[in-house]
C-alpha cells in the first residue's frame, strides 16, 4: 500500500463526525483510509491487520485482485437497470450461486437485513399457498440470542433489549425458544408453523456452536412436522467455517438459505435467498422485489465471488488455519482467557472479566496493530479474511497474549 493522502487527522475527522452523524455506532477510534488484503492503514498511515473482516463481509480480504477487476469491468458497461428489465449479468450470478449452493432457485436482493425479511415473507406466502395455513395465522419460530438484522420486523423476534427497546410495537407471528433445545423447538412447532429460522453458528451472540446433531435434528423434525427450515448464513457462510455453507458440517440442506455480506466481494451489498423451486416459486410479480436487487453490478462481483468459492480454496484456508487458530487460543485458557468458541476462520472467545470488557480488550489490541470487535460482556469476536497468512495469524494471536498478560 502507498501512503495514505494526508488530510484531516484522525483526532479531527472522529470529533467531525459527532454532531452530523447519527450515533448508532461506538467504533473503536481508528479512521482507516486505505486497506489491501489482510491490512488496513489509517490516515496516519499506521497498520492493522484486521482481524474482523466486515463480520465476514470481507471474506476475501480487502480488494481482492479478481473482484475489484471484476467490478471495474462492469462499471464500464453497465450498473443499474433495476429488475423492471433484464440485465446480462443475472443469470450468470443466479446459476453459479445456485449450482454453488445445492439449491434450486435464487432471490437477489442487497443487505442481509433483506435476505432475512424476504426469507420471512416467502415462509409465509409458502404456509398459505402450500400449506394451508389460515389467512394471518402464520407463525415463525426462532431462537434465543438472535441476530437476524435490525429492521423493525426482525428486532420483533430479537432477545437483545438494546435492539428493541424504543422501537415497538412489534411485528406479532413469532416463537421463540432457546437456541440448541430440540425438545422447546418440538414443544414450538404446530400446525401454523411456516418455518423455523436458524443460525447455524450464532454469530452475534459470540460465536455459539450447537451441539453436534442438532441441525440434524432441527431438518427431521421440520421434514415431519410440514415446515420450512430456513438457514441464516449470512455471517456463517461462504467459506468462514470451512465449507461453503455451514450447515455442510452437518450435511444438512435447508429449504431456504439466506446469503449477504461476503456474497458482495466487500466491494457492493449483496444479500439473497436461494431454495428449493416449489418454495421460492410462490412468488409472483409484484408481490416482492428491490430496486437495486440483482443489479448489474453485483451480479458482476456476485458471480467473481462464485467463482472463487467453486474452487474451494478458501474453504480449505478456513480449514486448515482454523487448526492454527483452535490451538493458539488453547493456549491462552487459563491465561486470560476462560473459555472460546471455534469452527474455521471463526471464534468467540471469552476473557476473564477481571481483564476487562470485550470492548477494552479490543481497544488494546487495537494498539498493538489489530483490530477485532467486542460482544457481550467480555467477549471479542476473530473472523480475519480467510486470505490471511498463517505467520499473520500467529501475529494476531500473539498481540492478544501481551494484552492479557499485560492486563493480568
Amino acid at each position: 500500500m502507498t501512503a495514505p493522502v494526508r488530510t484531516r487527522s484522525s483526532a479531527d475527522l472522529i470529533r467531525a463526525e459527532e454532531p452530523v452523524l447519527a450515533h448508532n455506532y461506538h467504533p473503536l477510534p481508528v479512521v482507516v483510509a486505505r486497506a489491501e488484503g489482510t491490512w488496513v492503514e489509517d490516515v496516519e498511515g499506521r497498520r492493522y491487520l484486521d482481524m474482523l473482516a466486515g463480520y465476514s463481509a470481507l471474506n476475501f480480504g480487502h480488494r481482492h485482485p479478481a473482484l475489484v477487476e471484476a467490478a471495474h469491468r462492469q462499471l464500464d458497461r453497465l450498473t443499474l437497470t433495476s429488475r423492471a428489465f433484464h440485465n446480462d449479468r443475472l443469470a450468470e450470478f443466479a446459476e453459479g450461486l445456485a449450482g454453488l449452493t445445492g439449491q434450486d432457485m435464487v432471490l437477489p436482493m442487497n443487505t442481509g437485513a433483506e435476505a432475512v425479511e424476504s426469507g420471512i415473507k416467502v415462509a409465509r406466502k409458502w404456509a398459505y399457498e402450500v400449506k394451508g395455513v389460515p389467512a394471518d395465522r402464520a407463525t415463525i419460530v426462532v431462537a434465543a440470542d438472535n441476530f437476524h438484522g435490525r429492521t423493525t420486523t426482525i428486532v420483533s423476534f430479537s432477545t437483545d433489549e438494546t435492539a428493541r427497546t424504543g422501537f415497538g410495537p412489534f411485528t406479532p407471528g413469532f416463537r421463540i425458544v432457546p437456541y440448541n433445545d430440540l425438545a422447546a423447538l418440538e414443544a414450538a412447532v404446530d400446525e401454523t408453523t411456516a418455518a423455523v429460522l436458524l443460525e447455524p453458528i450464532q454469530g452475534e451472540a459470540g460465536v455459539v456452536i450447537p451441539d453436534e446433531g442438532y441441525l440434524t435434528g432441527v431438518r427431521e423434525l421440520t421434514r415431519r412436522k410440514g415446515c420450512l427450515f430456513v438457514a441464516d448464513e449470512i455471517q456463517s457462510g461462504l467459506g468462514r467455517t470451512g465449507r461453503t455453507l455451514a450447515v455442510e458440517h452437518e450435511s444438512v440442506v435447508p429449504d431456504l438459505v439466506l446469503l449477504g455480506k461476503a456474497l458482495g466481494g466487500g466491494i457492493v451489498p449483496v444479500s439473497a435467498v436461494v431454495g428449493r423451486r416449489d418454495v421460492l416459486g410462490v412468488l409472483g410479480p409484484g408481490e416482492h422485489g428491490s430496486t437495486f436487487g440483482g443489479n448489474p453490478l453485483a451480479a458482476a462481483v456476485g458471480t467473481a465471488v462464485v467463482e472463487l468459492l467453486e474452487t474451494g480454496e478458501f474453504q480449505r484456508r478456513a480449514a486448515e488455519l482454523g487448526v492454527l487458530l483452535r490451538d493458539g487460543l488453547t493456549g491462552l485458557v487459563g491465561k486470560g482467557v476462560v473459555g472460546f468458541r471455534a469452527r474455521g476462520l471463526w471464534a468467540g472467545v471469552d476473557v476473564d472479566p477481571a481483564i476487562g470488557t470485550g470492548r477494552e480488550v479490543s481497544a488494546r489490541l487495537m494498539r498493538e496493530g489489530v483490530l477485532v470487535k467486542d460482544t457481550h460482556g467480555s467477549t471479542i469476536r476473530l473472523a480475519p479474511p480467510l486470505t490471511i497468512t498463517g505467520e499473520e495469524l500467529e501475529g494476531a494471536l500473539g498481540a492478544l497474549e501481551r494484552v492479557l498478560t499485560r492486563a493480568g
